[in-house]
């Protein structure tokens, strides 16, 4: 990629961070709807595939907020010392919880688990332990659910299999009913095998490495965490809602429930660094090509510890 693309992404991303809330409320950057409309599972009336499955190829990207806060998403980050992050509206005028159950919108965790959740969320900031810093500033893949809130991703459809290209990653998604890989192996995203159910997809996620956080407030799951993913389309496939319900007895006194509302992005949406995240390239013929930047992965990483520095040198050395 060339050195003034990268330049012109650190400076957008970094005007987009300057600008806070008030550029997103104006609808740049990030976006600030407040709701959550349900939708309901029932048959897909829709556009389908040569091979039977509803057509909801594109790209998509969430309509809440980003992974700062998982239970108060447009409420900043509790200690987070940069003022961007914080925000001037009353809690019952942001976004709900991105914990949908149960209805206190808060991560039903075991004692020692919540913890150790608000230890990480103390030290995100000015990091001390390599426990401390959350794994997407380092470029690892964001896990599930929060690949979800990370930027606009792209949905592209093959027989038998689904795949989900992100910023910070990709997922297959097998629909072909083979077995879930063996227990010893785990990984970032974990391992998926979905079936269609009218307009809903439903993908069972195991083999999780747990490794990710679920936010910059550093919820987690164990490796031992399930999950099962609906992802409810609606009847013009230009929305869908995430529900996703993890059970770890491990960690949790019980199973929960994060929806996460998603509406589809197409070349009438302006890019905007964040939901649309991709270049618009002018094509021989005149059409364009949708392509992803390769992300710069110091960038829009804040706040996670503090900012390197080159130290003061004296003249002449």
């Amino acid at each position: 990629m060339g050195k003034d693309i990268v330049h012109w992404r650190m400076l957008a991303g970094m005007a987009l961070l300057a600008a806070g809330p008030a550029l997103a409320q104006q609808g740049g950057g990030i976006a600030r709807e407040t709701k959550v409309v349900p939708i309901a599972s029932g048959d897909w009336r829709g556009a389908r595939l040569a091979d039977g499955q509803p057509d909801v190829q594109g790209y998509w990207s969430n309509t809440i907020a980003n992974h700062n806060n998982f239970t108060d998403p447009q409420g900043g980050l509790p200690g987070d010392p940069n003022p961007r992050a914080a925000s001037s509206t009353a809690r019952e005028e942001r976004a709900p919880s991105r914990v949908s159950d149960p209805p206190d919108g808060q991560l039903p965790y075991q004692p020692w688990a919540r913890a150790l959740q608000q230890e990480f969320l103390a030290n995100f900031h000015d990091p001390t332990k390599p426990q401390y810093v959350e794994p997407l500033a380092r470029c690892a893949p964001a896990g599930v659910p929060k690949t979800f809130t990370w930027h606009g991703f792209e949905i592209r459809q093959f027989p038998k299999y689904i795949v989900m290209l992100f910023d910070s990653g990709s997922r297959i998604i097998h629909l072909d009913g083979r077995p879930h890989l063996p227990e010893t192996v785990k990984l970032w995203n974990g391992d998926s095998r979905g079936r269609w159910e009218g307009n809903t997809l439903v993908v069972e996620v195991s083999n999780n490495n747990a490794k990710a956080r679920l936010a910059r407030t550093g919820e987690f799951y164990s490796d031992q965490a399930k999950i099962e993913e609906r992802f409810v389309f609606e009847r013009g496939a230009q929305r869908f809602n995430y529900v996703a319900t993890i059970t770890d007895p491990a960690v949790f006194t019980r199973p929960w429930t994060v929806t996460i509302p998603v509406r589809r992005y197409t070349e009438k949406d302006e890019p905007d660094g964040w939901h649309y995240d991709v270049a618009l390239a002018n094509t021989s013929d005149g059409h364009k090509l949708h392509e992803h930047y390769e992300r710069v992965c110091v960038e829009n990483n804040g706040p996670f510890g503090q900012v390197a520095v080159q130290p003061s040198r004296k003249p002449g050395t």
